[in-house]
């Protein structure tokens, strides 16, 4: 349990009756109002600033028990404390200059990670390398504005200042150096998304027994009957370290069938929102090629033909990006490895995790820089230019915070778990 804030080391005393000296653990009765001993355990005092939210913070490490904590927090919420918010912690370690907003927001990534590589992308983030990346962007793109501005103020000494050809070449640098980062980004955002992959064919072309081999177990229901699969199933499998959401859906065909119509119009919107898409036809049987709708636009497709072991030995499958059998297991690992080249696997690791509101603020950031070079290149004012920059150093400030409004603070630390 964690108290923060300027009552937390006299809310720590009067529990353990006992006074506490910054950063040395003590062992302590935890004591109730009337000096019943609740539990047993170690008290830790941070002086501020030196504690995770900057304020004096008091840490107590009890026993697990549900009852037992629930005890210790009503007991410190007599002797003057509150219930923190979803987040306080954190929002308050932002508040105090202990973190930026990206590495706040790591912190809840962190906790919600479902894989190893996830995990390790969040805490490069929280120890700083994305707030490194865009601080390096910002620093370069005050450092050109105030260039082309002390040129406007200073026009008589314009000499002194950079000129025009410089003007051009760094702006096309930073704009190479903003897509790099915009890139790695949108490969952090994809990675703590959860990529979602579609299982789609017609009915009993395997689909249901490629999820169970990709799964490793019997995840769905595997028979010979049409229209065994009438709603989507959901499995999280992991490719590559990082965690995907496989849906399996029931077959493509006309059904009058009033469930299994149902079925197959979720199948659709499944398939329409899928990252990837594995089509998958039937090697015995060529009619349930082709069944699928077109692919969206920018979306990713595999085009799968099961149960291979089916056919004679001597059947061409030249044409077929890849053949497999479910039912033995063969092309199984070649699957894998197609669908994690197809959602981004050989690439490695991101550099670090990002959210929603990053890429849309390094994407507005392109923008202006854009705009600054259009503008330059035309022969606009460098007053033109350096309003642009000035749009991009905003944009730069809304990731870490520096410029961000108060209603997303709010949105951003609400989403936060209880207690960080």
């Amino acid at each position: 349990m964690r108290i923060s804030g300027p009552k937390s080391l006299k809310i720590g005393e009067k529990l353990a009756r006992r006074l506490l000296v910054p950063r040395e653990a003590l062992l302590a009765n935890f004591h109730s109002a009337d000096g019943e001993v609740l539990d047993q355990g170690i008290l830790l005092y941070y002086r501020a600033p030196g504690s995770y939210t900057g304020e004096e913070v008091v840490e107590l490490q009890a026993h697990g028990s549900p009852v037992v904590l629930a005890m210790l927090l009503e007991r410190c919420v007599e002797l003057g404390a509150r219930l923190a918010r979803p987040g306080e912690f954190s929002e308050r370690a932002f508040l105090n200059g202990k973190l930026d907003l990206v590495q706040a927001e790591a912190v809840a990534d962190l906790i919600a990670s479902g894989s190893r590589m996830a995990a390790r992308a969040a805490m490069r983030s929280l120890r700083g390398e994305f707030s490194r990346l865009v601080e390096q962007l910002d620093s370069e793109t005050k450092r050109l504005r105030a260039e082309i501005e002390a040129s406007i103020d200073f026009a008589d000494e314009a000499e002194d200042f950079i000129d025009a050809g410089d003007i051009g070449r760094a702006l096309g640098q930073l704009r190479a150096e903003v897509s790099k980062v915009l890139e790695e980004a949108k490969r952090g955002q994809h990675l703590r998304q959860r990529p979602r992959l579609v299982l789609a064919g017609a009915p009993n072309v395997g689909k249901s027994s490629i999820l169970n081999r990709l799964a490793g177990h019997e995840r769905a229901i595997v028979s010979e009957e049409p229209g065994t699969t009438r709603d989507l199933i959901h499995e999280i499998i992991q490719f590559a370290g990082m965690e995907v959401e496989v849906v399996d859906t029931a077959g493509l065909r006309e059904s009058r069938q009033a469930v299994e119509a149902e079925g197959v119009k979720r199948a659709g919107r499944a398939m329409a929102e899928a990252d990837l898409r594995i089509d998958i036809w039937d090697a015995a049987r060529p009619e349930t090629r082709g069944v699928w709708p077109d692919a969206q636009a920018g979306q990713a497709r595999l085009e799968v033909i099961n149960k291979v072991d089916l056919l004679a030995e001597s059947a061409s499958l030249n044409d077929i990006a890849l053949a497999i059998s479910a039912k033995t297991g063969s092309g199984i690992s070649g699957l894998r490895q197609e669908i994690e080249a197809a959602l981004g696997g050989e690439q490695g690791e991101p550099a670090f995790l990002a959210r929603s509101r990053h890429l849309a603020s390094l994407r507005r950031c392109q923008e202006h820089v854009d705009m600054a070079l259009r503008e330059h290149e035309r022969g606009a004012g460098a007053e033109l230019v350096a309003e642009e920059l000035r749009g991009a150093h905003r944009a730069l400030g809304e990731i870490a915070g520096y410029t961000t409004a108060e209603d997303l603070l709010s949105e951003i630390f609400s989403s936060f778990c209880l207690g960080k």
